[in-house]
């Protein structure tokens, strides 16, 4: 499928007035770590991005949005989101300068090299991703991925590996979301399809 543009991409527009430089909490002040179990958590900090909503519009405007392909029921179906790939090794800058300056904070904090950003846009409430564990978890044995989210906020949960009793977050407007440990061993998480939801940008910051 071709690229998306941006007259698809409604009800957000580009930013009328240009980039801002929006800020981030670097002494992560608010940062709250929860234990799932003895070798797996997650760090939680809301509103860690301030200029959220500028931001939302410039990577709306910017990024050169696509719809992959996944199989759903012995169907090949378009992916209910879209997404946008960057990575270091591509020689470019991010798509924004706030975003590398959020990989720096994040590589320094965590002391991991952060290496890559996928962006996932989840226009409204009927877009979604299912249950899973990312990747990641096959080449780095306790895998960080942290997760910066603007726009709507959206439910994002996590379930242990099997099903059962799921925890829930509510992510958007520039929460800081890190998943560590055997997160990506013995977890899953999910962002479900609503009734109704405003739009949210993840932007999913990873080692490989």
């Amino acid at each position: 499928m071709p690229a998306a543009t941006l007259a698809s991409l409604d009800p957000w527009q580009a930013s009328l007035f240009g980039f801002d430089d929006p800020t981030v909490d670097a002494t992560f002040s608010s940062l709250d770590r929860m234990w799932l179990d003895d070798d797996t958590w997650v760090d939680h900090q809301p509103s860690w991005l301030s200029g959220a909503d500028l931001v939302f519009a410039e990577l709306v405007s910017r990024i050169e949005w696509s719809q992959r392909h996944v199989t759903m029921y012995d169907r090949w179906l378009h992916e209910p989101r879209l997404t946008a790939w960057w990575a270091e090794r591509e020689g470019v800058e991010e798509p924004l300068p706030v975003l590398g300056e959020i990989r720096e904070l994040l590589s320094a904090r965590y002391a991991r090299r952060f290496v890559s950003i996928g962006a996932n846009y989840y226009r409204d409430g009927h877009d979604s991703v299912a249950w899973h564990r990312d990747r990641d978890g096959k080449f780095i044995a306790d895998p960080v991925i942290a997760i910066v989210s603007v726009g709507t906020p959206r439910p994002f949960q996590l379930r242990r590996l099997g099903g059962g009793p799921s925890i829930q977050f509510q992510l958007g407007q520039g929460d800081l979301f890190v998943m560590g440990g055997a997160c990506q061993h013995d977890w899953q998480h999910c962002v479900p399809k609503v009734a109704r939801s405003g739009p949210r940008i993840s932007l999913t910051y990873r080692e490989v």
